[in-house]
């Protein structure tokens, strides 16, 4: 018997971490029995790529995670659109908004986060007409109406996902301006120099920046939006006309179901280094609603992580697992704009005991930066050209030893750091899609297995299934395999 019980697995949350879980666990083991609860009626979906669905490049049915005949043929019992309302520890059970109890022998959170809603004038009593949070497949449904009859667009908040609705909208055709409360768009991944290139790019694409915007409410008349209130430094208020105005004031873990039923909570659930809640060992919790040692992930590929080590440790296939932290590296490619972010950004010149190598072109929209210390690349910035993004990223993740001609590290080809778009220098080891850890030797199997285009290869591997953004480097590296098949049967 697994280390789930004999009650099986239960999962409450079907997003891009739940529905991995139950993939992952049922690759290991097939006979115990696994419910999950998603609140969203809907099949799991890839959210990295809602800015394309909003933009109308990408149909909603495109983003699918799982067929809609895979539950069935792998047992899970998938209660869609079933939010579950209460767990029961002391009887090891779950109660749902449909009335039943479900018990478990491993309860698995997988709640993920909710779009935090600022308290302001215009939103006492939820969002009125013409404003919208931007975090679900239904909310880019709603947006995407709401753009319909929409002329002008603000977005409120300049952070990964603020852009994304941007880029999204932009597409759509609107008039859009983004307000940001601090000095450069995206500071938590950019430094001030990037933050400054991304609002150029995103000028030349028709979006409008504001920086150190305080926003103080929402104008409404009739309960529609008709613009947003901001402060200004010198005292009175400004308004910024909009009859559609997109919230992306960041997000919240979405803990209450784990809150109510008295497990220890931080920012998130607290879990150990087998994702164990800190209170209770048959409650396990991963992605957006954990907290591993003081770190909650907002990124796709630490939710995956561990949900491998999760179900590895359930189906006993893997019980020396453990969730030791991860790395964590944005990507953000929409429609104009490349952008690849890691580590530790911030650095300057001035700053002690750190090399800075750093190249700007702001009128191409450029920007690149790497930041070493001892020999080691502890963060970089890549925006507009991101062709060494992959060997920033193995460099970083390995915490490898960098060569001594620093300008490889940006430029392809350029001294002698590898070069991850060749596939003949990239070795086999060499990360090629960072979402779901696929080394260039996985694809090179999957290749000798009979996995003979880039679309069989993600089937097989999940390459190129998270953001997207390794999709050329796969690409190339199928185009290069059969150029060597072709070559070896001559």
């Amino acid at each position: 018997m697994s280390a789930a019980g004999a009650a099986g697995v239960v999962v409450v949350g079907n997003g891009m971490a739940g529905s991995r879980f139950v993939d992952e666990l049922r690759s290991r083991d097939a006979a115990t029995p696994v419910t999950v609860f998603g609140a969203e009626a809907q099949r799991p979906y890839n959210r990295i790529l809602l800015s394309n669905v909003l933009a109308g490049k990408t149909r909603p049915d495109h983003i699918s995670l799982v067929d809609a005949a895979w539950y069935a043929s792998h047992g899970v019992d998938a209660r869609l659109g079933v939010e579950v309302t209460r767990v029961d520890r002391e009887a090891q059970a779950v109660h749902a908004s449909d009335g039943t109890v479900t018990p478990y022998g491993t309860l698995v959170l997988a709640t993920g986060s909710t779009a935090f809603v600022p308290p302001m004038p215009g939103l006492e009593d939820g969002l009125p007409d013409g404003a919208q949070v931007f975090r679900t497949l239904e909310d880019c449904r709603r947006i995407s109406v709401l753009a319909e009859s929409a002329r002008r667009a603000v977005v409120v908040g300049g952070g990964l996902l603020g852009i994304e609705a941007a880029r999204g909208l932009t597409g759509r055709g609107l008039e859009v301006t983004v307000l940001h409360l601090a000095g450069h768009l995206m500071e938590r991944q950019l430094d001030p120099a990037a933050g400054k290139v991304l609002a150029r790019t995103l000028g030349a694409l028709g979006i409008g920046t504001r920086l150190q915007a305080a926003v103080t409410g929402l104008r409404t008349a009739g309960g529609a939006v008709t613009g947003v209130e901001l402060a200004l430094p010198g005292g009175g208020t400004e308004v910024v006309e909009a009859d559609l105005v997109v919230l992306s004031c960041g997000v919240r873990p979405e803990v209450g179901l784990a809150r109510d039923a008295g497990l220890a909570v931080g920012r998130a659930v607290i879990v150990d280094d087998e994702l164990r809640s800190v209170t209770d060992p048959s409650v396990r919790a991963i992605g957006e609603c954990s907290e591993h040692r003081d770190e909650v992930y907002g990124l796709v590929a630490p939710a995956w992580e561990q949900a491998a080590v999760l179900a590895g440790l359930l189906a006993g296939t893997d019980p020396a697992a453990r969730f030791t932290g991860a790395r964590q590296i944005t990507r953000l490619k929409a429609a104009g704009i490349e952008l690849a972010s890691m580590g530790e950004t911030h650095f300057g010149d001035d700053d002690e005991d750190v090399e800075v190598v750093r190249f700007t072109d702001a009128a191409r929209g450029t920007y690149k930066k790497a930041v070493i210390r001892d020999g080691r690349l502890i963060g970089a910035i890549l925006l507009g050209e991101t062709s060494t993004a992959g060997t920033l990223t193995q460099l970083y993740d390995r915490a490898s030893p960098l060569p001594a001609e620093r300008l490889g590290l940006l430029f392809p080809g350029a001294g002698a750091a590898p070069e991850a778009g060749s596939p003949v220098r990239m070795p086999d080891a060499a990360t090629v899609c960072q979402c779901n850890n696929v080394s260039k030797g996985h694809i090179r199997a999957c290749w000798q297995g009979g996995a003979r285009t880039a679309e069989a290869v993600a089937r097989a591997t999940r390459a190129s299934t998270g953001c997207g953004s390794c999709r050329s480097a796969v690409e190339g590296i199928v185009a290069w395999l059969e150029e060597q098949d072709t070559v070896d049967v001559a």
